[in-house]
Formats: C-alpha cells, structure tokens, sequence
C-alpha cells in the first residue's frame, strides 16, 4: 500500500506532464538480492547464482554447483518512519543433472501496520497489510552457451480489512509466468531476455488491477584481468508491458482504462500514450552495474539506475560488497538517491542484506 502510494508520486515535486505506469504490487519490481541492487538493479544478464530466477530463469541451470540457497532482507522506505516495511525474499535452486535445474521463489512484503478507528477515534482493530509471491521454476540448457526457462508465480496481496465503510474489500489473489532465455558467450559477452509477470489480474473485489508484466533485455561483459582479478560490466532495460494510463481528461478513455483484456494489455502497452511515442520511450528503465572480484572471494559493485522524471523519477546510485567463505557469502548493497531534493528522498538509505549458500561456490 505504502509502496503503491510511493511509486507513483515520488516525482510530485515535478510540474511536467507526468504519467506514471501504477499497477498492483509493485514489490514485484523491487531488486530482490543485495548482489542485483548494488549493480543498478542489472542482473538479467549476469552470471548465474542462486537468485537468478527472480531475473531470467534462463540463467539458473548454469549455476556450477549442485545446489544453493539465498536469504535476503530488505528494510523499505525508512525515510518515512514508517516501522515492519520490508521484504524478504528466499530462493534457491537444485540441478537435476549438467544440463537441467528446479527453483523456487518465495518473497514476503510487509507494509507495517495500521490502526482502524470508530467514528470517536478509538481503536478498534489492527491490521497489517501484506503481499506474498510464490514461485517455481524449470531451466534447462539447449547447448553449452544458450538457455531457456519457465517460471510459475502465484500471488496474494492483503491490503485492507473489512471494518466499517472497506465492506467490500477481498485480498487478491493472481496467477503469472515468466518466460526466459540466457546465452552465455565463450567470449565472456552474456546476453539475457525475459518476460516476466505475465499473468491475470489482481481482484481486490471492487476494482482489479493490472499486475506488473515487464520485458527485460540486457548485456553483460566478463573479463578476467589475471588469475585472482576479474571484471564485470552490465546494462539492462526494462518496460511495463501495461497500457500507458489515459489523458486524464478524456474521460471515455479513463472509463476503459482497466478493462483491457491481459493478453491484449501486453501488446497495448506499445500502443496509445497521451504524449505518443516520445513517452512510450520515456517508459523504459536503464540500469547500469559493474562488479569487481579479487580470487572468487571478495566483491567490489556499483551501479546506476534510471527512470524519467514524468514516470516515476526513481534515479540513483548504488553500491555494494560482498564476500564469499568455502559455500558461504555475504553480500550488501546501499542506495544513494539523485537528483532534486535527495535529502528528503524516501528510498534515501536504502540497504539490503543478502546470504547465500552453494554446495560447490556462490557468487
């Protein structure tokens, strides 16, 4: 709910013609591993690891080790004050032989807790709102360099209570899949597509909502300096495929906007836009990471991430570390927000705390 709210009007202070794409839970957009965070938000064509089916599950059956588990937590929107806004996420993967792989997904976002009131302004419930997405997946290697993979996702979003006026008020409840591919270069040059969320509607009884369906498409380049120095450099882009909301003033328009089937909403969301084609360009995201290892065991990222300021105006750095001991590692990613009014930003200290655990080696 918090988070709704925030994507869509942390560009207030704009006075520009501004558009921002909102759908149900957003959490789904959100870096899920302080790894991916630290590099601006890329990791659809990155090297594989334990989370890579949050990205491109396309990635996961090049994971070198037999199996690995990773356990991330995220601590949302503190600028606000806001107390129990988080995410967890844990994922996790199991190679069923060189060429094949299963994972499974879980992430839990909890929107802190709210206090409903009777008209003499006495508590008389509490409640705390919360979204859950649950996945699993298949990935399976077609040659030595290209991959493909499926992933199902179910998801619930409890947002509200039925107490007084909120009478009609369900949690909502959707289906989605991602449909993913990734080469990997002998060159050390990956390339990574995925469509991700593409699924039904979330219902919350008295209006349903668009769920965050996107394309990814990114690049990679690996190089390894020496024996014990490698490199990393990454961009990615991504797009909603959600129709671009209508001219607010074209009120016929506003009254359909919604109704569009699923399916035909994907290939909407390339079609009409108040502002034409410029805004359809307006509407993708760049993210731009690097990494640097010393001997497999010691992490160095950094990154940038890019939204226009008429489309939600989320723009900043990030930096992270990380560190691997035998299977275990550590990662942990910070934000540091740009542009306009960055003190009073509300993803301004932002960080992520990631574990991971791999029978053979994590990344």
């Amino acid at each position: 709910m918090l988070l709704t709210m925030y994507l869509s009007t942390v560009s207030a202070q704009n006075t520009a013609k501004e558009n921002p794409i909102t759908t149900a839970v957003p959490f789904l957009r959100l870096s899920a591993d302080a790894r991916t965070a630290a590099m601006g938000d890329a990791a659809v064509a990155t090297n594989p690891d334990a989370n890579s089916s949050f990205y491109n599950g396309g990635k996961t059956a090049f994971n070198e080790a037999k199996f690995g588990i990773g356990a991330t937590y995220t601590p949302w929107l503190s600028e606000l004050g806001v107390r129990n806004l988080f995410q967890l996420a844990l994922s996790g993967y199991y190679k069923i032989d060189k060429n094949q792989a299963l994972s499974f997904g879980v992430r839990d976002f909890s929107q802190g807790e709210f206090y409903f009131t009777d008209d003499m302004g006495q508590a008389i419930k509490t409640f705390k709102p919360n979204d859950i997405a649950l996945e699993v997946g298949y990935s399976r290697k077609l040659s030595e360099t290209f991959g493909l993979g499926v992933t199902g996702r179910y998801i619930n979003s409890r947002l509200a209570s039925n107490v007084g006026s909120i009478s009609n008020y369900k949690s909502g409840n959707a289906v989605a899949a991602d449909i993913s591919a990734f080469y990997k270069g002998k060159n050390g040059l990956n390339f990574g597509l995925a469509l991700t969320n593409l699924g039904s509607k979330m219902d919350y009884g008295s209006a349903s909502s668009y769920i965050p369906a996107n394309i990814s498409l990114g690049t990679s380049y690996n190089k390894s300096i020496d024996n014990d120095n490698k490199i990393t450099f990454t961009v990615e882009a991504n797009k909603l495929l959600v129709p671009t909301p209508p001219d607010p003033t074209d009120a016929a328009k506003v009254a359909a906007y919604g109704s569009e089937g699923v399916v035909s909403s994907w290939f909407k969301s390339y079609g009409y836009a108040p502002g034409g084609s410029k805004e359809k360009l307006q509407e993708v995201q760049l993210g731009f990471g690097s990494e640097y290892s010393y001997k497999d065991q010691f992490y160095l990222r950094g990154g940038y991430f890019y939204e226009n300021k008429l489309k939600g105006n989320r723009n900043y750095a990030t930096v992270g570390a990380g560190v691997v001991y035998k299977s275990t590692g550590f990662n942990l990613s910070y934000l540091i927000p740009t542009g306009n009014n960055t003190n009073n930003n509300a993803l301004k200290n932002t960080f992520r705390l990631s574990l991971l655990f791999a029978c053979k080696n994590t990344k």
